[in-house]
Parts: structure tokens; sequence; C-alpha cells
């Protein structure tokens, strides 16, 4: 049975654009990586930079792309400026609607839980709680888990 054409919903190209840049934003993994950082409360550039080993400029890009989708904010403070996440509950709502697609698709993977339990706007967490490497605290997950440690395959 073919479709009728008149019959197909009219989609709302504003809509659909704001989506699609919600889920650029949401789909770079360093852009990820940022907003986990984040999730454990403020951080400025030189923070970013020394915890992910990325360039200023690389973490100044995604900050601001990241900004632009209004996921994160900027507090400027003396010559500092530190970013924290916007809407922190509701970015944690959206990651574990992510973490039910994928295991429903059969993909079981979880980013940080600072994500599902951010620190609120302002914050800034003890220095002690944000891993200076690539090294995520060990956790016993189920065999065949995706972790962040084991999404980018062997390094």
């Amino acid at each position: 049975m073919a479709i009728d054409p008149q019959e197909l919903p009219t989609l709302d190209a504003r809509a659909t654009a704001a989506y699609s840049h919600l889920f650029q934003a949401l789909s770079e993994p360093t852009r990820l990586a940022v907003l986990q950082h984040l999730a454990g409360g403020e951080h400025r550039v030189r923070d970013l930079v020394e915890h992910m080993g990325l360039a200023q400029s690389t973490v100044s890009k995604h900050l601001a792309f990241l900004a632009q989708c209004h996921l994160v904010q900027a507090r400027p403070e003396g010559r500092s400026t530190w970013y924290s996440l916007t809407h922190p509950h509701e970015l944690a709502g959206v990651i574990t609607a992510a973490e039910h697609v994928l295991h429903t698709t059969g993909t079981d993977a979880a980013l940080c839980s600072h994500l599902h339990h951010p620190l609120a706007a302002g914050t800034t967490p003890v220095a002690s709680s944000i891993p200076t490497d690539d090294a995520a605290p060990a956790a016993v997950v189920a065999p065949g888990t995706v972790t962040p440690a084991t999404a980018g395959g062997e390094r």
C-alpha cells in the first residue's frame, strides 16, 4: 500500500534543526568527555586541558560549541572563566534515556556516574575526585559491557 503524501505529518524545520544541533553536540567524543568532567563541578579551560591532555584551542572550541547549544555556561572570575553545566539534571535525563535506548538495542554502555548525579552549577570539584589520566576508577561491569575505558578499543 502506497503512502499518500497528503497524510504525512508536517515536519517542524526549526525543531528538527534544534534537535540536530543537540545531538551533534552529544555525538562528538571530546564534547562528551568535557560534559563528563563538568558534571563533577566547575572547571576552567586550563583545568580541562590538564585533565584531558588536549590543546587549549581544542578545549575552547568544544566549550564554545557546547555553549551554543546552551549545555554549558561561563562564569568570569577575575582573569579566569569557570565553566559548568547549564542544566545538569536535564542532561542527566538525556544520558539516562540514551543508556536505555542503547541497552534496548543490545549495547550496555554507561558514561561516568557524574552525569547521573551532577554537581550543581557553581560547584567546584574536589581536586582528588578528578582523574588526571585516561584511567577510569575500577568498577565491576558485566562481560560485554562498553565503558569509557573500553569504548575506544585498546590504547
